[in-house]
């Protein structure tokens, strides 16, 4: 018979209600599918107040390598993805980690949106899962906020007028100041750097036994990375576009059992964003999580 101490280990492990019925449905996806599930969660939805610190950071590779630890690289990866994106050198050091692991065999799942890093990594899969509700977005920088195509294109609007009209040059000079001095190559070296990590992944990965790989993987990059023809950085791009430019995409609605485990999954994360503190949960199969949690603070009241 167990003791106080081991009643509450276990009272511990077993976690809250939100923790069981997540794991729950996460193991009925991975009975369904046979391969690892990890799933990679977000509040910026439920949090909008904490946009600027869910996304994608280098404190998710404890996530990860906590997750991954004690799974069987054989069975392959199925990456549940639910993100606004983050910074570029996290995205690219989460993908690197996870293809270590798994090599190719990593197919990602989104339920609703994987946005510019999210986007990112989904690239680097073998396929993505998607439905009618889901959506993937552009992938072009952003640099304090400022789209770094936006400013590029600004910035090379205003020297085509000015040297056309000296009189537009009193108009543009007070914009242009707005700019720190080495914006504009960083800006360069931020989309260089986020196009050829993208095209490398796909020529490496999804499309790695297509014919013509590397056109394909130049059209991908373009349309999902030329701010001139997504127009805004929140442009939210359905299944149907993301085939139509080459993205190897399963449509979720083709296996109705594979939908509802998603779903389901999808559906027992957002609860616990939603009424929880947790703004990031990185959690596996088997129950094994890092969950970070907003800290609350009391201020006590006089009366």
């Amino acid at each position: 018979m167990p003791d106080w101490n081991e009643i509450l280990v276990e009272l511990q492990a077993s976690g809250s209600t939100f923790d069981m019925i997540r794991r729950k449905y996460l193991k009925q996806l991975h009975e369904l599918t046979q391969r690892n599930v990890i799933a990679y969660y977000s509040g910026w939805l439920e949090k909008p107040w904490m946009k600027e610190t869910v996304g994608i950071d280098d404190g998710d590779k404890i996530g990860f390598m906590t997750t991954i630890h004690g799974l069987d690289p054989s069975k392959g990866l199925d990456l549940i993805l639910h993100t606004p994106g983050g910074e570029t050198a996290a995205t690219e050091s989460v993908v690197d980690y996870l293809r270590k692991v798994f090599g190719n065999n990593i197919r990602a799942v989104v339920p609703q949106l994987a946005l510019s890093g999210g986007t990112m990594i989904a690239c680097a899969c073998q396929s993505i899962v998607m439905g009618k509700q889901s959506s993937l977005g552009p992938i072009d920088p952003q640099l304090g906020g400022l789209a770094a195509h936006g400013v590029l294109e600004e910035f090379n609007r205003a020297y085509e007028e000015c040297k056309k009209d000296e009189a537009k040059i009193p108009i543009w000079q007070p914009i242009i100041a707005r700019y720190d001095p080495t914006l504009i190559g960083e800006c360069q070296k931020a989309i260089a750097w986020s196009e050829e990590m993208v095209k490398n992944w796909l020529v490496t990965g999804m499309l790695r036994d297509k014919v013509g790989k590397e056109s394909i993987a130049e059209r991908v990059v373009k349309e999902l990375g030329d701010h001139a023809l997504t127009k805004s950085h929140a442009r939210h791009l359905s299944a149907e576009k993301c085939q139509e430019i080459g993205l190897t995409i399963e449509h979720m609605e083709g296996d109705q059992k594979l939908q509802d485990a998603i779903l389901s999954v999808h559906h027992a994360f957002a609860h616990t964003l939603s009424v929880t503190g947790a703004f990031k949960i990185i959690e596996n199969h088997n129950g094994k999580a890092l969950v970070r949690q907003t800290q609350i603070v009391g201020v006590p009241v006089k009366t």
